[in-house]
């Protein structure tokens, strides 16, 4: 890695300083989380009202999940308070990551600090959104219209698992754009090395569509790795632009020397 010019540079810093700056990082990371978890606990209800409504309306008024053993209620409350809490502390989370690798980067390149921030909040957010607004009721309608000829039972438990992998699985992969502009102003990816693998990333986002998305059905896949891709063509912009402005700077630079 690069070295600093404020703090130790990582190949300064011992193993052990590693793992201490790491623990730093995911203690205040989980103490905001569990700070974030009281007040959602006191919306646990309404969260998961929120979280039911995609698969609820297309059963009768009235349907009721089910609960198979005595603690079921309590622990869905509890994950889902947690989820709740993830959400909101977000952007604290994204901030801790960027302290652990900024001794990595030059002093010019931590002044990104807010962009990065606010890059992948906006990212992750926008993919909760395409997650709940868009998958998750073309999937919920797919399963349902599969299973039409049985008696639904659906258990809190494992609707709240299917939720999570949907929703932060494809907030997860909305994160391609910040992560392309963060590797392009390290120069370890550009336009063109982009464009030249461009086959192979058709290739691998679908397979993590395949991944991320509940149900085996092309359609549904497609409807996540569209957007990938969508997503792969802004990085190639974002990648394009940064390696112009580099190269704008680096010419400065020269005649300024010269």
């Amino acid at each position: 890695m690069r070295l600093g010019k404020a703090k130790k540079s990582p190949d300064e810093m011992t193993f052990l300083e590693h793992l201490e700056d790491l623990r730093k990082r995911l203690f205040y990371s989980a103490l905001v989380l569990i700070g974030g978890f009281f007040p959602c606990w006191a919306f646990r209800e309404t969260f998961f009202d929120i979280l039911a409504r995609p698969v609820m309306k297309y059963f009768p008024p009235g349907t009721k999940f089910s609960y198979l053993t005595l603690t079921a209620p309590f622990m869905m409350y509890l994950k889902i308070s947690f989820l709740a809490s993830l959400f909101i502390s977000a952007p604290f989370i994204f901030l801790q990551i960027w302290y652990f690798v900024a001794p990595g980067l030059y002093q010019k390149e931590k002044k990104y600090v807010v962009p990065f921030v606010l890059m992948t909040t906006f990212f992750f957010a926008l993919g909760v959104a395409f997650g709940y607004f868009v998958v998750y009721p073309f999937a919920c309608r797919f399963f349902i219209s599969i299973g039409k000829d049985f008696q639904a039972v659906l258990t809190p438990d494992q609707y709240l698992g299917f939720s999570v992998k949907v929703l932060l699985g494809i907030a997860l992969v909305f994160e391609l754009p910040t992560l392309i502009f963060f590797l392009a102003k390290m120069g370890l990816v550009t336009a063109r090395w982009m464009i030249r693998n461009f086959k192979y990333a058709v290739l691998a986002v679908f397979i993590i569509a395949a991944v991320i998305t509940p149900t085996p059905d092309p359609v549904t896949q497609s409807i996540v790795a569209i957007p990938m891709l969508v997503l792969y063509g802004l990085g190639i912009v974002i990648a394009l632009v940064v390696g112009r402005g580099k190269e704008k700077a680096r010419r400065a630079e020269t005649e300024r020397a010269g």
